[in-house]
C-alpha cells in the first residue's frame, strides 16, 4: 500500500515539471529577432544583382572575422581583388602578407562572401543576418548562427573600408 502512494505521488511531482517546461526552445528575444529566410533570400537577391551590375573587378577591402577560431584567422585583414582574382592579404595589425592565407579563402573575394551567405540560406541556417551597402550591394555585416543548439559554430563577418580601385 505505502509503495503505490509513493509512485501516485512520485508522479505527481513530475507532471507539473513537465507542464512547466517551454513549449519552445528559443526565448522571447530570439523569436523577435529572428528573420524568415525568404526575406534573406530576397535581400540577398536584390544586392547580388546590384554588386553584378555595377561589375566592379578591382577593389579593397577590410575584413573582421568573429569566431571560435585559431587567433591568427581572427585577425583583421586587407583583402586586394584585382580582375575578379585576390591578389593580396595583409595583416592589418604588421602590414605584412599573412602566413595563413588559407583561413580566408571563403571571404576573399565579394563574390565568396555571397557564397558563404548563400550556402547559409540553403542549409537553413537559424539565424541569418547581412547588412548590404545600399549603392553597391555588397555586405557589409554577416552574422550567420547555423544551429541555436550548437555553441561556438556562430560566424560573424565585418567588411570595411571597401575601396574601388582604377
Amino acid at each position: 500500500m505505502h509503495l503505490r502512494w509513493a509512485v501516485v505521488i512520485g508522479a505527481g511531482l513530475f507532471i507539473p515539471l513537465n507542464l512547466a517546461a517551454p513549449a519552445t526552445s528559443l526565448t522571447t528575444v530570439e523569436i523577435a529577432q529572428y528573420k524568415p529566410a525568404t526575406s534573406s533570400l530576397q535581400q540577398f537577391r536584390v544586392n547580388r544583382k546590384l554588386w553584378r551590375e555595377k561589375n566592379i573587378k578591382n577593389y579593397r577591402y577590410t575584413l573582421t572575422r568573429s569566431c571560435f577560431c585559431v587567433p591568427t584567422a581572427r585577425e583583421p585583414v586587407v583583402i586586394t581583388v584585382r580582375d575578379g582574382i585576390t591578389t593580396s592579404i595583409k595583416s592589418v595589425a604588421t602590414g605584412k602578407e599573412v602566413s595563413n592565407p588559407e583561413y580566408f579563402e571563403r571571404y576573399k573575394t565579394i563574390p565568396k562572401l555571397f557564397n558563404v551567405i548563400s550556402d547559409a540560406i540553403a542549409r537553413k541556417a537559424d539565424s541569418i543576418d547581412v547588412q548590404y551597402n545600399n549603392k553597391l550591394g555588397y555586405p557589409t555585416q554577416i552574422n550567420i548562427d547555423y544551429s541555436r543548439q550548437i555553441a561556438d559554430e556562430e560566424l560573424y563577418l565585418t567588411i570595411e573600408n571597401f575601396k574601388v580601385l582604377y
